[in-house]
């Protein structure tokens, strides 16, 4: 697998954590902390846009 489609990968699934964590403003916002140890800043731009694009807030607030 090549690193960009690695990175990509780690975007997707970090996404997917945050969906499903959406029910518990406490589990989202912890989960959202883990995200940038995993993600480039680039990345964490691109998250919180998906973030507002979906309605969802940083704090786990919308959901």
């Amino acid at each position: 697998m090549r690193r960009k489609d690695l990175k990509k990968s780690m975007l997707e699934y970090c996404k997917i954590i945050l969906e499903k964590m959406s029910f518990s403003r406490r589990l989202f916002r912890k989960e959202y902390k883990k995200t940038f140890a995993y993600l480039a800043p680039a990345e964490h731009e691109e998250l919180k846009r998906w973030l507002r694009a979906s309605g969802k807030q940083e704090g786990g607030q919308g959901v």
